[in-house]
């Protein structure tokens, strides 16, 4: 097992990133930026609009409000926590908290102006917080993604250890090292002092035990140290830990052995001062309701009228080609086991179904999700139709006559669907849809597992705010072309 002092010494050169703790500062400037120059332009936009007209002087009022505005609404964001670390870089916690400070502060200071006679021009108070909220959220958005791409340059990381059994340690590393973007650079594992490894089975290095926690986090400077399962033997001795590691400003992080949940049906409630994780049933239930399928029908009425004059140029084109039929249908399995014709435009030759089997036993793949690469079958006018995702396009008509979903696991032929085991045919509890979590995070870059994986979280985590996510990605995954073949 590496000593302390050995690791120290293999470290040393290695320090953790310090610039983390200007990620609220640099949010703070942005917001304030934002604000005034939303200020501007709701006060040129008031004078040129007429929106309420009144005889204020909007120019004379920012001399007086627009300051106290910005102050206000800074302060009421910091308030409820829209500054604090531990919202940047994941999740939909920091959007929220800017939404419920912004509402709260126009609350305040449409009460306040009342309470004081003070005349703010009404034209201008809607277009600075109409306008400021949506520039606030795409300020955090680009600056999301600024922190994104340096963590996955290696910059901006956390330096994280694992306490726990092996097993429980590479479940967890394996979660963090999925997501570089998340910023956690595992150092080291601490395991429990009968296990005398020097690595885990996945080869992270075991730098002590895990009753150590407090002094082999400081040696390797460690910012956080994720406790799993098997990591203390006792709550009185986890208590000892966690005060030992706040003297030097080191985060604790909890890692049960739950994976795959979102926040959403997580609940912690203390009893008698034992936290207790309540996790709620699966939500694919809500995915089959009126809301999600109002949507469904609305959105591709909309898309297939966008979409008609590109319709018409995929079709002539495929058809010009080799004069063969336009549409290509395949019996796909849908919710609940029902087969359905999935219509795609074609962009394989003709007999590209009698080829399948000869091109799985050349690349040595199963059935299961088989793709491939420079696929010989496919046609010059296939080729950019499915760079650009044009093919699916005629999908929008299943998801109109319902047997489809704008957002979904992707649809399955029947000799797929045989190879399924009990937890994949969980996939088959809601429709199939034209994107999911799939096509967003690679597309056919991804393993069948990870592809499976995803596919699995989004039907036990289902959420229409996580549907729009996934519809406001689809775009950039579909210009960029990441995994598109």
């Amino acid at each position: 097992m590496t000593t302390t002092s050995e690791h120290t010494q293999s470290v040393s050169a290695a320090t953790p990133s310090r610039m983390l703790r200007y990620l609220p500062a640099s949010a703070l400037i942005i917001d304030a930026a934002l604000m005034t120059v939303v200020g501007l332009i709701a006060i040129v936009g008031r004078r040129e609009l007429g929106i309420f007209a009144s005889s204020a002087s909007v120019e004379q009022q920012l001399i007086i409000a627009g300051p106290l505005m910005i102050v206000g609404w800074i302060v009421t964001i910091a308030l409820l926590d829209g500054y604090h670390r531990d919202v940047f870089g994941a999740g939909t916690d920091e959007y929220r908290r800017i939404l419920n400070a912004s509402l709260l502060a126009a609350g305040i200071t449409g009460v306040t102006c009342y309470l004081a006679k003070f005349d703010l021009s009404r034209g201008f108070f809607l277009m600075a917080y109409g306008l400021g909220v949506p520039a606030l959220f795409l300020g955090r958005m680009a600056l999301r993604r600024a922190l994104h791409s340096a963590r996955r340059r290696g910059l901006l990381r956390h330096r994280v250890l694992i306490a726990g059994t092996r097993a429980h340690v590479d479940e967890v590393a394996r979660v963090l090292g999925r997501e570089p973007w998340l910023g956690y650079e595992v150092i080291g594992a601490l395991t429990p002092e009968y296990d005398l490894s020097e690595e885990t089975t996945t080869g992270l290095p075991v730098l002590g035990n895990a009753n150590e926690a407090a002094s082999l986090a400081k040696s390797s400077r460690a910012d956080s140290i994720f406790f799993a399962g098997g990591a203390v033997g006792s709550s009185s001795q986890f208590r000892q830990m966690v005060w030992e590691l706040e003297q030097d400003s080191i985060q604790v992080v909890i890692a049960p052995s739950v994976t795959e949940i979102s926040n959403e049906r997580i609940n912690i409630r203390p009893v008698g001062g034992l936290p207790l994780m309540h996790i709620e049933p699966p939500t694919w239930t809500d995915a089959s309701r009126w809301g999600k399928r109002t949507f469904d029908f609305v959105g591709s009425l909309g898309l297939l009228i966008v979409f008609a004059p590109l319709f018409l140029l995929a079709a002539t084109q495929v058809k010009l080609h080799d004069r063969g039929p336009v549409f290509f249908r395949q019996t796909r399995i849908g919710k609940d086991g029902h087969e359905f014709s999935c219509f795609k435009f074609r962009t394989m030759v003709q007999n590209a179904e009698a080829m399948v089997a000869d091109l799985q036993e050349q690349q040595g793949q199963s059935a299961l999700l088989f793709k491939m690469k420079d696929d010989p079958r496919i046609t010059p006018p296939g080729r950019w139709m499915r760079r650009l995702s044009v093919d699916e396009l005629p999908q929008l008509i299943n998801v109109f006559l319902g047997h489809m979903s704008l957002i979904g696991p992707r649809p399955q032929v029947a000799r797929e669907v045989a190879l399924y085991d009990e937890s994949m045919s969980r996939r088959l509890h809601v429709r199939p849809g034209m994107t999911g979590l799939w096509q967003v995070s690679g597309r056919n870059d991804l393993t069948p597992e990870e592809a499976i994986r995803l596919d699995l979280y989004y039907v036990d985590n289902w959420s229409m705010l996580q549907d729009l996510s996934i519809l406001s990605k689809t775009m950039g995954a579909v210009v960029s072309s990441r995994g598109a073949y």
